[in-house]
């Protein structure tokens, strides 16, 4: 299996350059689905620790809003996405419209939104993994969950099943006209996914 701590830059630049694509890919859906401009940018994509996920959010006992699903196919992974409680408000404010309590569950609305987001996010960044791989990606449903983040973490662990001690983190940075925000987007492959991605690519 490989050796994370071994990860060449040119593995992590082909690693950016599809996170950069995706995020673009996403800016161009989200601005059609909110009928408003939405660029996204991605400051940083990088591979990290699967126990270290939490506290990139704030720790484990942070409130964050999270979804998360399941990508079959050629390269079998969970995909999370995390919103950190002290940004949930204004994510639902700017991005869907509607004021969130962060006491309270979200609303059946509020749900059918943050899930279609998700979804948009996966999907731009599964097809720009596509692109690069000519594989095939199929995701599930997202799963929401307002809560703490380690609570979450505990939930996708149980819903994925095995994955690799590491992550690809990409970090996204929304950009409207009133502000922006800040979110986590991770890739968490099954075993030696990783590898057999990288050999893909070519960049083994």
């Amino acid at each position: 299996m490989i050796d994370y701590s071994e990860i060449t830059q040119m593995q992590m630049d082909v690693l950016r350059e599809i996170s950069n694509i995706g995020a673009g890919n996403a800016a161009t859906a989200l601005s059609t689905m909110l009928s408003k401009k939405v660029d996204m940018l991605v400051p940083n994509a990088y591979i990290a620790p699967f126990a270290q996920v939490p506290e990139l959010t704030g720790g484990a006992e942070k409130e964050v809003a999270g979804g998360y699903l399941v990508v079959g196919e050629d390269m079998p992974m969970g995909i999370l996405f995390l919103v950190a409680k002290d940004q949930m408000s204004f994510f639902f404010k700017v991005l869907l419209g509607s004021e969130l309590d962060p006491k309270s569950m979200l609303d059946e609305m509020q749900q059918s939104a943050f899930a279609e987001i998700v979804n948009i996010l996966s999907g731009s960044y599964l097809n720009a993994l596509s692109m690069f791989t000519q594989m095939t990606y199929s995701q599930s449903v997202p799963a929401l969950c307002v809560d703490m983040a380690g609570a979450i973490l505990g939930e996708v662990l149980m819903a994925i099943g095995e994955v690799s001690d590491y992550a690809l983190v990409i970090e996204n940075t929304f950009i409207t006209n009133e502000d922006q925000l800040n979110g986590y987007f991770f890739l968490l492959p099954q075993p030696e996914i990783l590898e057999k991605l990288f050999s893909v690519l070519g960049v083994s």
